[in-house]
C-alpha cells in the first residue's frame, strides 16, 4: 500500500506548484490538530492527501479537499487504492471534491470506471468564488477593479488608514468573533487561527493583515498561498471607522503580498452560489449568507468561477442515507 510519510508527500507537493492549499502536508497537519487524521497515498504521477475524521461506532468519513483531478491520474489502480484505504478506516464514504472548474477547463472531467461513485448534493467547500489576475502589473489590476473599489482604496489611503503584517492572533480571533456575531457567520477557535499561522508563517506560506488607523486596528484578513495561488482564509473588520474604507486597502495589500511571493491568482473563497445574473440582480437586495460579502468581493475585477460539483464513494449505504438526510436537513 502506497502510503507515505508527511515528509515524503511534502517532497511531492514541491514539485507540484499548482496543487491546491488544502492538498499541502500543512494543511493536512492544521487538520489532524482538530479532529481529522490525515493519510497521504502516491502512486507515481498521482497523489492525494485523504482526511478522516471519526463517527460514532468506530465509523468515518472519508474526505479529499480539492484533489488535482485527471484521467489519467485517477486510473483504475490508483482509485482502487484508495478504495482499500477508505475501507480500512471503516469509512461509511469518501467525498472528492476535484481541483477543477465547470467551465470547460482543462482536466475537469473524471470518470472513476468500476466504481460507485455519484455525484454529491453536498459540498463542503464553497463551490462558487471569485478568482481575481495579479500576474500583470498593479496598474493593470486596478485597471480591471470596479471605479468604486479602486476609488475605495485610494480613499482609505488617503484618510490614513495603514496595513501591515500583524502576529496578535488573540487580537485578531477577537475581531473574528465580533465580525461573525454581526454577519451570521461560525468562527473557529483561537488555537485553530494559532495552529495554521504556526504552521504556515514560518514557511513563508501565509499572513495575517491589518489595516489600522492612528493605531487602531479596523480590520484584518489571513491570506495563504501554495504555488501560483492565494487564497482569502479569513477576514474580520470593527464597527468602527468604517468610512475610511479599510477592507478595500486590506484586500489590496493582501494581493500585491500575494504577488511579491509569486502568486498569479487570488482565490477569494466564497460567493452565494449562483449563476452571474442572478447575483447582479439580486445583490443589493440580500444580505444573508454570502450575499452580504459578494457586493464587496464583486469590485475587485475577477472572474466568477464555479468548482465541480463534489463526488462520493459510498461504502455503507444506508448509514450514508442519513448523514445525507440529516445534512439536507440542516441546509
Amino acid at each position: 500500500m502506497p502510503l507515505v510519510s508527511l515528509g515524503e508527500w511534502n517532497q511531492f507537493v514541491v514539485s507540484r506548484p499548482h496543487m491546491h492549499l488544502l492538498q499541502t502536508g500543512e494543511w493536512g497537519a492544521l487538520k489532524s490538530a482538530f479532529g481529522w487524521k490525515p493519510l497521504r497515498i502516491i502512486n507515481g504521477e498521482a497523489g492525494v492527501q485523504i482526511l478522516f475524521r471519526k463517527l460514532p461506532l468506530g465509523f468515518t468519513i472519508g474526505y479529499i479537499p480539492k484533489a488535482a483531478v485527471s484521467e489519467s491520474a485517477f486510473v483504475h489502480d490508483f482509485w482502487h487504492e484508495i478504495d482499500v484505504v477508505c475501507k480500512r478506516n471503516r469509512a461509511v464514504f469518501l467525498k472528492l471534491e476535484p481541483d477543477a472548474w465547470e467551465d470547460g477547463s482543462p482536466n475537469n472531467k473524471l470518470r472513476i470506471t468500476n466504481y460507485q461513485v455519484r455525484i454529491s448534493p453536498h459540498n463542503i467547500q464553497p463551490p462558487r468564488t471569485m478568482m481575481i489576475d495579479i500576474s500583470g502589473t498593479e496598474e493593470a489590476i486596478l485597471a480591471r477593479m470596479k471605479q468604486k473599489t479602486r476609488y475605495n482604496i485610494r480613499l482609505a489611503e488617503k484618510k490614513g488608514v495603514t496595513v501591515r503584517a500583524w502576529d496578535d492572533l488573540a487580537a485578531f480571533h477577537e475581531m473574528m468573533l465580533v465580525t461573525g456575531g454581526r454577519d451570521g457567520f461560525g468562527v473557529h477557535s483561537l488555537e485553530y487561527y494559532q495552529r495554521a499561522y504556526e504552521l504556515m508563517h514560518p514557511k513563508g506560506m501565509c499572513e495575517v493583515l491589518v489595516a489600522e488607523y492612528e493605531g487602531k486596528p479596523l480590520a484584518a484578513l489571513f491570506v495563504a498561498c501554495h504555488g501560483s495561488r492565494a487564497y482569502y482564509l479569513y477576514g474580520a473588520s470593527t464597527d468602527e471607522e468604517r468610512n475610511r474604507m479599510p477592507t478595500y486597502l486590506l484586500q489590496w495589500e493582501a494581493m500585491k503580498w500575494a504577488k511579491a511571493r509569486g502568486c498569479e491568482d487570488y482565490d477569494l473563497w466564497g460567493v452565494p452560489d449562483e449563476d452571474e445574473a442572478t447575483l447582479e440582480a439580486n445583490f443589493e437586495k440580500r444580505h444573508d449568507g454570502l450575499w452580504g460579502v459578494y457586493r464587496f468581493k464583486r469590485g475587485f475585477g475577477g472572474q466568477l468561477k464555479r468548482a465541480v460539483q463534489a463526488m462520493d464513494q459510498v461504502y455503507h449505504p444506508l448509514l450514508y442515507w442519513a448523514y445525507t438526510k440529516f445534512i439536507g436537513n440542516r441546509d
